[in-house]
């Protein structure tokens, strides 16, 4: 692994999260012997904080629990964009999990930015929020059917998507997804002044105090390294969970580094947030600041551990940055960490369906703002016996069984140039390989009113029988009613359920 001493590149600006930067340090006392509470929160970001604050509003009395000071973990490296826009997330969630379930993720995510737009205004908070279009664009032609394909998707869910085909940006796109009315914020600024309304009549947030373990079931006793908390729930909002089985979570559970440079730049920024959608994947938005507007750049993803130089990975991000504008200086540099599900979508309720009073909310993949929200409206519903829309597609406890997937197993031999329509059971794939045998597996349900396409072998094209659409072997549209192409329906290995 290289270092910066000997790739001779400097590392630019303060190595410190802008959020941490421009906000004063916390001072919550630490917890000192054993004390009584309804709920135990082990966390103080944003997970951890929301749910404190509609609990107590609730009548509720709680205890957060944080190791270092309250949102000063991955909630204080974020990039705060406050969005239901996942980068291109819907196409799939649909063919992956069934219409039902994608809507109950979009639907939660959404009403995560009105509650959060809802606390602003009504608490009176001074967080820098402001409602901004979210985009995600084509960075390459290979890109443009899914661009398209996910504008239908998340409308079919009742997003405000729209296909926008001219970006205000320094280089070529081809389309891009906007979601409107979208928004960011002052992360930091917004959970300390929610903070300031959790302390006090029977509530407490404890910093520098540490979490060591969870034990019983009534009341839950939550162990720290400076004394006992004692409750009727227990939610565990820390980045990875600490109590982790029964479940065996860490199997469905990996993390992801991200690099963030924090500059200012000789141009006007466009109104927006942007994201590609290719790898490796950059993002950009601004930011008010001091000095003029700060513009926040993100990439260079990898799996934690994995990622060689981080020097490298910043000089890259910072090439590409200086490649489309010209750049004033760079003030501020920092990681960012996420933990990412196997399945793609965040684990939020009980640890386990026997798990009555211990809860969880992890796995946002990179989009915690929105997702720790609605994370938290989710636990607290729970916690108070109402029922929530939204809690079947985060349920930790959620599986497949075999028989409803095709499996890598199940699938015929398929020569190059060859396809077919596998069933089993009730389930459907539509499967072609090309010359060079790569696999493309499709849904096989037309997008003109959802008529079951069958393999052409003469003209290599799936056709659908009711209304005449056709499509080339890739599932791409080439003769109408339908105007979109086939989605992709993934075929599931046979080792996820063994």
């Amino acid at each position: 692994m290289t270092n910066g001493k000997e790739t001779g590149y400097t590392l630019p600006g303060r190595t410190e999260s802008y959020w941490l930067a421009t906000t004063p340090e916390s001072n919550y006392p630490v917890l000192s012997g054993d004390i009584s509470v309804d709920v135990a929160i082990i966390g103080g970001g944003i997970v951890g904080i929301t749910s404190a604050f509609l609990l107590k509003q609730a009548g509720v009395s709680v205890a957060v629990i944080e190791a270092d000071r309250i949102a000063k973990g991955v909630t204080g490296y974020t990039t705060a964009k406050i969005t239901s826009q996942h980068n291109l997330i819907y196409s799939r969630l649909i063919s992956q999990l069934g219409r039902g379930q994608a809507k109950q993720y979009a639907e939660s995510n959404q009403e995560a930015i009105e509650r959060i737009e809802y606390i602003v205004r009504s608490w009176g908070i001074s967080c820098d929020f402001v409602r901004k279009p979210a985009y995600v664009y084509a960075g390459s032609e290979d890109s443009a059917q899914k661009i398209l394909d996910e504008v239908l998707a998340a409308r079919s869910l009742g997003l405000p998507a729209w296909f926008e085909d001219n970006l205000p940006l320094p280089f070529e796109t081809y389309g891009s997804v906007r979601f409107n009315n979208q928004a960011q914020f002052h992360p930091r600024k917004y959970l300390c002044a929610l903070s300031r309304e959790i302390e006090g009549d029977g509530c407490h947030i404890f910093e520098k105090t540490r979490a060591l373990g969870i034990e019983g079931g009534e009341p839950v006793v939550v162990k720290t390294d400076r004394g006992t908390v004692r409750a009727g729930d227990v939610i565990q909002a820390t980045h990875f969970p600490i109590v982790d089985k029964p479940g065996e979570l860490f199997k469905r559970l990996s993390q992801s580094m991200s690099y963030v440079l924090g500059m200012h730049i000789e141009e006007a920024f466009p109104d927006g947030m942007f994201i590609n959608a290719e790898e490796p994947v950059r993002s950009l938005r601004s930011q008010p600041a001091e000095g003029g507007e700060l513009i926040i750049a993100v990439g260079e993803g990898h799996p934690t551990g994995h990622g060689g130089s981080a020097h490298e990975h910043y000089r890259q991000l910072e090439d590409w940055a200086r490649s489309i504008y010209n750049v004033q200086s760079i003030d501020y540099h920092w990681l960012t960490e996420d933990v990412m599900p196997d399945d793609g979508v965040p684990l939020i309720g009980r640890l386990t369906p026997d798990s009555g009073h211990s809860y969880l909310a992890t796995g946002f993949r990179k989009w915690g703002m929105t997702t720790g929200t609605a994370a938290a409206i989710i636990l607290t519903d729970t916690i108070l016996g109402k029922d929530n829309p939204w809690t079947e597609v985060y349920d930790p406890s959620r599986s497949e069984p075999v028989s409803r997937f095709i499996v890598r197993e199940d699938l015929p031999k398929i020569e190059p140039g060859q396809g077919t329509l596998i069933e089993k059971g009730e389930d459907k794939v539509a499967v072609y390989r090309d010359q060079q045998g790569a696999l493309y597996t499709l849904n096989p349900a037309c997008r003109h009113m959802g008529c079951v396409v069958f393999w052409n072998d003469a003209e290599k094209t799936w056709d659908c029988p009711c209304h005449g659409s056709r499509y080339n072997a890739r599932g791409e549209v080439i003769k109408s009613p339908a105007v979109y192409g086939l989605l992709e329906k993934k075929v599931k290995e046979q080792n996820q359920y063994q």
